[in-house]
């Protein structure tokens, strides 16, 4: 029976576009939860309890899809230069457009960001400092960015050596990948001290830094990504297990994650459900069966979803504070329904505000800047298919016609 590999042009990944976005809102969960816009405090203590480990799950999502799709979508004839030109004029015309807005918004409230925080964020080092004011000096969202830089610099020598491994072998790999992400939270506990505790919990900045986001740990899952990739294009895949039980099962862990020790909620907890959601998405657009991720409306939503990440947390701070200060200069907190209706306001204000930017810069600079032009009067061979890249787009724009998650 011939894998994905052997059939020639791998197909479109339209249920991973579509829970790119169910990642981007789980994030936007998690930001509405600690933003305390209800009054009463038993709603409020019960959306964080119900929110508090949602946006350590789209996080872990979004690294280890990207190892996923940028492997799914990898061609033979590609080299690194093009590779790293894609991925550069992908992120980083959306990260500058919010990086002038939260350093303009930062202004207008008479909190300018740090010289230091500002030159690392904008050159995506930020997450390398073990400082929480550099994770958080511009826009909050963004060192997350960072972590990606780092792992597309490293993809075309991971991609190499992963491809050296024996698929008999990949499954071995894999769990050893998996089992090294549950081992950081020990490694974090040993190396750093755990007093003072930090206000997200009971372990220390450095701590949480060390398994949240320092890029060389995460890049544990890209990697993994990246193996898994190549267990289903390699026809290694589990047989029979669909996206649903998949996502059963991703629910489960996410419930699981809500009780698990503190350092193990940032990733650990839910790598095996997402490890598994992942691929069995995958297979199911391989072999042509349709998810309820994967219907118009979801493809559409997927494909705003890096925009929107970018802007949403903004949208919610700022939005938040636009409605003036209560008691001791916090922004105020309502009854339950204007606290729910600012919620979805600020949400759709965010999808609107995301799609804007997804139509404005993310697709014209891609369609004109992502592939290298030939040179003036340069004669060459024609290639056997067109020179747009197989989409290893963050959240693509149509512009290939296969894998279309990243």
């Amino acid at each position: 029976m011939p894998t994905v590999a052997t059939r020639g042009l791998k197909p479109r990944l339209d249920s991973l576009t579509g829970l790119r976005f169910v990642a981007a809102a789980l994030v936007f969960f998690f930001h509405g939860s600690i933003e305390f816009v209800f009054a009463n405090p038993s709603t409020q203590s019960g959306y964080l309890t119900a929110a508090r480990t949602a946006g350590f799950v789209g996080v872990s999502f979004f690294f280890i899809l990207s190892g996923f799709v940028l492997t799914w979508s990898s061609r033979p004839q590609d080299r690194a230069r093009s590779f790293w030109r894609r991925r550069f004029f992908k992120i980083a015309p959306n990260y500058l457009v919010t990086y002038v807005a939260a350093l303009i918004l930062l202004a207008s409230i008479h909190k300018p960001s740090g010289i230091g925080q500002a030159v690392a964020n904008l050159f995506f080092v930020q997450s390398w400092v073990p400082q929480f004011s550099y994770m958080s000096g511009v826009n909050d969202v963004s060192w997350t960015l960072s972590a990606e830089a780092f792992f597309y610099l490293s993809f075309p020598l991971l991609l190499v050596l992963i491809k050296r491994i024996k698929e008999t072998h990949l499954w071995y790999w894999a769990a050893g990948v998996v089992a090294a992400v549950f081992v950081l939270p020990a490694v974090a506990q040993a190396a750093f001290a755990d007093k003072p505790y930090f206000i997200w919990g009971p372990a220390s900045w450095h701590q949480i830094w060390f398994v949240y986001t320092f890029p060389a740990a995460r890049l544990l899952e890209f990697t993994l990504g990246i193996l898994l990739a190549r267990i289903v294009l390699a026809g290694k895949w589990i047989p029979q297990f669909g996206v649903l039980p998949a996502t059963v099962i991703a629910v489960a862990g996410y419930v699981l994650s809500l009780h698990a020790p503190f350092l193990y909620r940032y990733a650990a907890a839910t790598v095996i459900p997402l490890a598994l959601l992942i691929p069995a998405a995958a297979t199911a657009d391989a072999a042509g069966r349709r998810t309820v991720f994967s219907s118009r409306v979801m493809i559409r939503l997927g494909e705003v979803s890096f925009a929107f990440y970018l802007v949403h947390h903004l949208v919610i701070v700022y939005g938040h504070r636009a409605f003036g200060l209560g008691a001791y200069g916090y922004p105020k907190a309502w009854s339950t329904l204007p606290a729910i209706a600012f919620l979805i306001g600020t949400f759709v204000v965010s999808l609107i505000l995301a799609w804007g930017l997804y139509e404005l810069v993310e697709r014209p600079v891609m369609r004109r800047w992502s592939a290298a032009r030939p040179k003036a009067g340069s004669v060459g061979p024609i290639p056997a298919q067109a020179p747009v890249p197989q989409t290893e787009q963050v959240a693509p724009g149509r512009l290939a016609p296969t894998a279309n998650a990243e």
